[in-house]
């Protein structure tokens, strides 16, 4: 469950726009522009605040020619409708932002709506509107589209969902990203909407039009085994920093087809916390990549124990 709001964003701390049940905002009480992410919400059951209403007395209090960072809270009832009218009011108002380097469109905690509940939409008007913007993360994986498009700046890309649609898989794969330097993908579970299967990510792993990707995270899955096994020999691999396989239900096997794949030992990183590991699994991981350098967090403390049962394991956000 994701129980807080985001506190920081694109290296910013984040600014809780007022609402208006106070009455007229002081410009002058409020923070520099450009210093805050600007969380901006509606009224989560629908009887007060629409979310437009409060992002037009955000334009009104705040210089949005310098806003850096915006963060989009709760629409409404997220699981009943999607954030359509957010996207076009943030699409008409692009030219009001023309500093804005980074946006996340719902963060939306367990308390306003579950994060598989979340209504989401087509996204890809923001990449296509937004050519400056560097950054971008989305929660909630209901209805959620999301390419195919080129961005020439964006250079990170983060995804959170507890079942991410196949077509929204499919339509990141096919994006040419040449500056991406930072991907993560939250795949979720079948029963929540997350039917991609590996084969979708076969462009990602190649990384032809990934030319700059140093971060990357396939994670949340049931079939993190099976992502593992693909990594093994994928070819966007050898050019990682980092690669995080966390948060599924990886077992030996699909540690073991990685790590008896191609090297791992230039990577700084490997995030597998969350797992269902053996001790021994564990220990074989360290012994093998820490001597090179290798982060390795296999957080035993964070290992789940299946029964011996597949049908025992389950990721680490789901509904």
């Amino acid at each position: 469950m994701i129980g807080d709001h985001l506190q920081e964003f694109h290296g910013l701390p984040a600014f809780d726009f007022p609402d208006g049940e106070d009455g007229p905002v002081d410009p002058a009480g409020l923070p520099a522009p450009e210093s805050v992410a600007w969380y901006v919400r509606g009224d989560i059951y629908g009887s007060g605040e629409s979310w437009e209403k409060a992002f037009e007395r955000f334009r009104t209090a705040v210089d949005t020619t310098r806003v850096r960072a915006l963060i989009v809270g709760v629409w409404g009832e997220a699981y009943d409708g999607g954030p359509e009218e957010v996207i076009e009011a943030l699409v008409q108002a692009h030219d009001r932002l023309p500093a804005l380097r980074a946006l996340f469109l719902g963060d939306i905690t367990y308390e306003e709506s579950e994060i598989s509940w979340i209504a989401q939409g087509d996204v890809t008007p923001l990449l296509r509107t937004f050519g400056e913007l560097v950054e971008l993360g989305v929660r909630g994986g209901n209805d959620l589209r999301l390419g195919p498009v080129r961005h020439e700046r964006l250079r990170t890309l983060r995804v959170e969902t507890g079942g991410m649609p196949a077509e929204a898989v499919r339509g990141v794969a096919a994006s040419d990203l040449p500056a991406l330097a930072h991907l993560d993908l939250w795949l979720g579970t079948p029963e929540y909407g997350g039917d991609a299967e590996v084969g979708d990510l076969e462009p990602i792993l190649a990384g032809t039009r990934l030319p700059s990707l140093k971060y990357l995270a396939l994670r949340n899955s049931e079939m993190q085994d099976d992502i593992c096994a693909a990594l093994a020999a994928a070819p966007v691999v050898a050019r990682l920093d980092v690669l995080d396989v966390s948060m599924g239900t990886l077992s030996d096997d699909g540690a073991s087809a990685l790590l008896t794949g191609q090297p791992l030992t230039h990577l700084k990183a490997l995030d597998m916390h969350y797992n269902y590991l053996s001790e021994a699994m564990c220990i074989r991981l360290r012994d093998s990549l820490v001597p090179a350098g290798v982060k390795v967090d296999t957080d035993p403390d964070d290992a789940r124990d299946d029964g011996g049962d597949d049908d025992g394991r389950y990721v680490s956000v789901g509904e």
